[in-house]
Parts: C-alpha cells; structure tokens; sequence
C-alpha cells in the first residue's frame, strides 16, 4: 500500500532571498540531521543570466535501523539523489527528491516547494509532499514502512527548527539581507533607492557565496517585517502550520498530512460545501486517524445532515413549548478549560411524559438542536480563548432518577439519540460529569454502555452521592464561581426545572406515528436503489426550449454513471420494480425504469451530455440549457469497472470493486428542479437545493461558471 504525506504551509516571515541563504548552509552536512551524514553534487546548471540555477546532489544517509535489518539487507547507508531547481527570477526553489538505494523494491518520492506568500513579498512559503511505496523488502515490509514513516516525520519537524537556527547563525555574521535576482544589464539599486528595488517584480536570489555576503550586505536587523500580519484564516485550497495550531491545536505530521488529504478530497467531490476544518478533524479522531473509514462516516454524516436539513435547525425549527417547559437542559458558562458547559438534570426530568407527549423524533430533533448550538460555542469559545476550542463538556445530574426512567419505550428513544448522536457528532464530547448517580443507576448503565463508542466511554466520570464535592470532583472541572445553586453552588442556573407533563398534554400513538413520519419525511430529496442491469431514471418534460434543468445528489452506495438523454415522445408509464421477483427493492429506496429495451439511441432518444462517472461519495451538482422541447431523462446507471483489454480473466481491482458494492447495488439521493431560463442565474443561489449546502459547518463559497447544453456536466460549488 501507498503511503503519502502532504504538509500544511508553513510560512517564513523573511524575505525568499534570506531563506534559500540558510537553506544552503545544510549542505554539504547538517549537524542537526544525524542521520544525513554527507552530500556530493553530481550535476549542476546556471543560466548565462543567472536567473536559473540546478543542482543535483547525492545524499548519504544513516538510517536508523535495526542492525540485524541492516546486515540482512546488507547495506550501512541508505543514498538519496536530490535535484533543486532554483528560480530567482520567479522567486521559487523546486526540491525534487527520490531514493536509489533499493529503488526496485522501495520507491520513495518527495517534492518540496519554496514560494513567496502570495499576500506578503517578504515572507516565504514552504510546502511539501512524499509517498512510500514499498514492494518488497525481505519479508520486513511492515517493519521497513514503520522505520521511514518515522525517520520522516522527525525530520519533518526538524525542518522549521533548522531554517530558524540557520537564519539566526547569517544574522550573527552580520547578514541579515539578501539583494533580488537584478537582470545582468541592470545596475544594482545604490541604497538610497533599496526600498524601491524592492518593489521590482522580477526577483530571486542566487545563492552567494558567505564573503561575498558579508562584504555586500545591509546590517539591517534581522526580524519580522513591519507589514501588518494577514488575518489568519484557512485559505481557498491550504491550510496554513500557524492556523493549524492556533484554531485546531497540535498536531503530528501524519495527523496534519491526514486531516489535508481528506480535506482535498472533499473539495474535488463536494466541491464548496465542506465542513470546516474541525468537524472533519472530529471524524478523523474519531477513526484514529484512518483516512478511509473517517471518509466513509464523514460521508454517510454529510448526506445525513443534507436530506433532513440539519444544519437550518436552529433557524427552521422552534421547540414545542411542552420540551421549553419540561426539559431539564440547559447551556450554563463553560469549564475551565474553556469548554462550553452543558447541564442536565435527567433525574428530574419525566422522560416518559416527554415521549408520551412529543414522540421520539421531536426528542431527538431538540438534541440535535442542542449539538448544533454547541458547535456554534464550540467555535465561539476558540476566538474568546484564543486556542483551540471543539468538544463541550456535559454535567449530569441523576439526583431523582429511579426505575420510572427505565420505561421501556423512554429507554429505546434514549439509544436513538444516542446512535444518532455518535455517527454524526464524533468526538464533541469533551468530558461528561455523572452526578449524584443513585442506587438505579448500574441498570441504566448497563443498557445504554454498549451503545457509546470506547473512546466516548473514557470522558466519563461517575460520581454517587455528594463524592463531587471532595477532591478530584466538581471543583477540578468548574469555576467555583458558576457551581450551580441545585450543587451547593454560588451560581444561579437557568436550566428548567422539568417535573412531570400533564397527562392532558400526552398523545395517542396514532398521532405521535404520524408526526414522527412529518418529522423525518419533510425533505426536498429522494432516494433511489441503482442495480446493475437496473438503473434508476426520471422523467421530465420541457414546454419551453432553454428552461434549465438542475440536480443535486449524492453518490451513497457503489459508483455510478449519470447520463441526460431527450426524446420527442414520453416513454412508456414508469416500470416500478420490474425486478421485483429478484428483490431489488428496499425500503431505502426505490427503482424506475422508464427507457424501453427495444428503444435505439440515436433514433428513439438522444444524449445531450457527455455520460459522467461519479464514484461513492461524492456530491453533485449541475444543470442543463434545453435546446428542446419534449422530453428529458435524467439516468442514474451502475458504473461497471472496464476489463483488461489484454486477458479475459477479471483484473483484481475489477473483483475488489464488485466485492465493496454488495449485490451489484448502488444508491442515490437527488433533488432536481426546473427553472425558466430568465430566473437562472447560473449560480446554485436560484435553486431550493442550495438549502443542502452547510451554513453551520462550512464556510461560504461561490461559483461563476455557468453550464450549457454542449458543456461537459459540471459540479457545482454552492453560494
């Protein structure tokens, strides 16, 4: 397997020119790398101007390995060949790098990148990305793949701290000014003008040899420039070491190159509407760090959150006044580690009652409601404190709680919220406080714990009676200051009270069926089962030509292929099921098929876009300019993987990809509209399916380009 690295920015607030002077004082040694041991320039190439400057080095390096690994493979040293392309003009150093030693069975690839911060001509950006792909190597192939991950990354952290000890050893030289790249035939800038040479655009530095750089250069004082620092933010396609750190916290290079990588991955299949950086860190955590099962959770969430229109809950929703009254929960300051704090006393709290009066989907909607607003703390809470800020912490209370609570249908809505709960709001959880757990409690512990993740289970801390009140209790959590005034605190809170519903306010079972049904049905999206053989397809017709046609969907299950076809007669009424003998229904999803075997493409229908393969996961977007009137089918299609051309035997991917979509079955969830060509503004803002873009998780993004009819299908980015 293909292990790959990508690094975040990482920005270097002195000029380009000082940079690539420190850079070169690592070769050919570099006392703060032990394991590189020597270096020899192989090839090298300067342009007549000066401008462009090659150098191609061999690196020796001491790998630290096992001795007994080392005497099987039987070599001391491990050889690197390293190309650096440097380019004043442009104000860029390329680092190509690739390993020699044992190139048939390891293949280790690294590029790095030397810039100038696009917002800032005096600061310097560095970037980087490798991949291991080990082949074979002696049957230590685990081993192997262990040690270079780990010789990696501690260079990679070593790599700031030796541009920063190099810098300050040029600025105890006296050098803490290095001149641009200056085409031949232009004079130097005498020092009454240094401040306007600056300012030329084309510049770059030639490394210069230490006396020429101690003779020539300005004693200004090496440190930050006087230009104001850009806002930090996440740019458009990167994340920045210095964001990283300040609103995500620390974290190791493999988990920084994971949360990128993933990131990236959203962008090229969501296509502007991604969560934010720290609600995909959340997912990451929460599968440990595994690129794959993160993506797939974090994928199955995001539809999730799309079809029920999650993320306008707090602006679309108002809760019933029977949960405003009667539900003992509330937000109460936050802990002092800075953690939103929530408090809730379920002991006094008819659980019963609440679901005999409101059904289990309206509980579970007001949960919801309550994480959302904690994001929104969450993110609230990092600029106050100015540190990372992403879980919240929850205080309960079960003083009360006694075998009413266990209610059979109360303790079922309770696993719901908690299932609900897990797969899309991983690692929110900071800390959960249990107090005043009575004699009951054990019972309730034992039905719920199976259903809360490990890493979940470990943020709780149980205490029974009044032990909160004595060391490592309450007092190490929260301020004494905002104990709350039930827990012999200073603090007024105003979390209700609960107490018992009404029986006059209590449902029958008909009417909670049918506002469950209300609840989780009110969505603008279908879905569809796609099979092979099978694919699923809508009608619609257009009276006017140049009406657009727009989409959205989701690719939930396998891969599929989506085409548009036009014809000038309706196909026959829609075949429901037609596979039903072979069970290809599911109460996910349904199944229609409405081109007609005997029907041609070319004389009975017509493809008027280009067919578009979109793989598990993503989501789409688009739309379509009629030329016609008629009829349009939109055709959701299950995408076979292409044989070897060469052999009749199936390729393994070929059986891996069959394997991972059970049954040949793919899945869709889509929305489409029509939209009169004067209403289209060619931006996802004219469609009631922009509603799917995220207004909590994400920022906002915007899109310009229109699509046509002769376009390829496009994906959109929502507004």
């Amino acid at each position: 397997m293909v292990q790959k690295y990508q690094s975040p920015v990482r920005v270097y607030k002195y000029p380009f020119e000082l940079i690539m002077a420190a850079y070169e004082r690592r070769f050919p040694t570099c006392p703060l790398i032990p394991m590189f041991v020597g270096s020899d320039t192989v090839n090298e190439f300067k342009s007549e101007d000066g401008a462009i400057h090659v150098i191609e080095r061999r690196c020796k390096l001491d790998v630290d390995a096992p001795r007994l690994l080392k005497k099987i493979a039987g070599v001391d040293y491990v050889y690197f060949v390293q190309k650096n392309s440097l380019n004043s003009r442009e104000r860029t150093l390329h680092i190509e790098a690739h390993n020699e030693t044992f190139s048939n069975r390891v293949i280790i690839n690294e590029h790095c990148c030397y810039t100038v911060h696009p917002e800032n001509e005096d600061w310097t950006c560095f970037e980087q990305s490798a991949s291991l792909d080990i082949k074979s190597f002696f049957g230590f192939e685990s081993t192997v793949e262990k040690i270079a991950m780990k010789q990696y990354t501690s260079n990679i952290k070593k790599g700031k701290e030796i541009i920063e000890y190099y810098l300050r050893q040029l600025e105890e030289e006296g050098i803490t000014f290095v001149p641009r790249w200056t085409p031949p035939s232009i004079t130097p800038c005498s020092e009454t003008s240094s401040s306007s040479c600056k300012k030329q655009a084309a510049s770059m530095a030639v490394v210069i040899p230490d006396a020429a750089l101690k003779e020539g250069l300005s004693g200004d004082a090496l440190s930050s420039p006087s230009a104001p620092e850009p806002v930090v933010g996440t740019p458009d396609d990167k994340l920045d070491a210095d964001y990283i750190k300040r609103y995500l916290g620390d974290l190791t290079p493999l988990q920084e190159s994971c949360l990128i990588r993933l990131r990236q991955w959203l962008q090229e299949t969501h296509k502007g509407k991604i969560p934010k950086d720290e609600h995909i860190l959340r997912f990451l955590r929460a599968r440990d760090f595994n690129i794959d099962k993160a993506r797939e959770i974090m994928c199955q969430s995001l539809t999730w959150r799309k079809q029920h229109q999650v993320d306008y809950i707090l602006e679309t929703w108002t809760p019933p006044q029977v949960l405003q009254d009667y539900y003992a929960g509330g937000w109460h300051h936050h802990d002092k580690d800075g953690r939103p704090l929530y408090v809730l006393r379920l002991g006094q709290m008819d659980t019963k009652g609440l679901v005999r009066a409101l059904g289990e989907e309206a509980l579970l909607r007001y949960v919801l409601s309550i994480n959302e607003e904690g994001l929104r703390r969450c993110e609230e809470n990092t600029k106050v404190f100015g540190r990372p800020i992403s879980s919240w912490t929850c205080l309960v209370d079960l003083e009360g709680l006694n075998m009413r609570h266990l209610w059979r249908p109360g303790v079922k809505a309770l696993l719901r919220i908690i299932e609900v709960v897990e797969a899309n709001y991983p690692e929110t959880l900071g800390r959960l406080l249990i107090l005043r757990a009575p004699r009951v409690f054990p019972v309730l512990w034992t039905l719920v714990s199976p259903f809360i993740d490990d890493n979940t289970r470990r943020k709780f801390l149980i205490y029974a009676g009044n032990d909160y009140q004595g060391p490592g209790g309450l007092l190490d959590y929260i301020d004494k200051e905002i104990i709350p005034d039930f827990l012999s605190g200073e603090c007024m809170c105003e979390v209700p009270e609960g107490g018992l519903v009404p029986k006059s306010l209590y449902r029958t079972a008909e009417e909670l069926e049918n506002e469950d049904l209300k609840l989780w049905t009110e969505t603008i999206y279908q879905s569809a089962s796609v099979f092979k053989g099978a694919p699923h397809e809508i009608l619609i017709q257009i009276v006017d030509a140049s009406s657009v046609i727009t989409w959205d969907f989701d690719v939930c299950k396998g891969d599929i292929v989506f085409n548009i076809y036009h014809s000038k007669r309706s196909p026959q009424p829609a075949k429901k099921d037609s596979l039903g003998a072979h069970s290809i229904t599911s109460p996910g999803g349904n199944n229609v098929q409405l081109i007609d075997k005997v029907w041609q493409l070319g004389r009975d229908y017509s493809m008027v876009e280009s067919p578009l393969i979109c793989k598990e996961g993503e989501s789409v977007q688009g739309s379509h300019v009629t030329r016609w009137p008629g009829f349009y089918i939109l055709q959701w299609k299950f995408h076979s993987m292409p044989a070897c051309a060469a052999s009749s035997l199936p390729r393994v991917d070929d059986v891996l990809a069959s394997l991972q979509v059970s049954s040949h079955k793919c899945k869709v969830m889509y929305y489409t509209e029509v939209i009169g060509s004067e209403d289209f503004r060619g931006s996802m803002t004219s469609l009631e399916s922009s509603h799917s873009g995220f207004s909590q998780l994400s920022a906002a993004t915007t899109s310009s380009s229109q699509s046509h009819s002769s376009s390829m299908i496009s994906r959109w980015r929502f507004c």
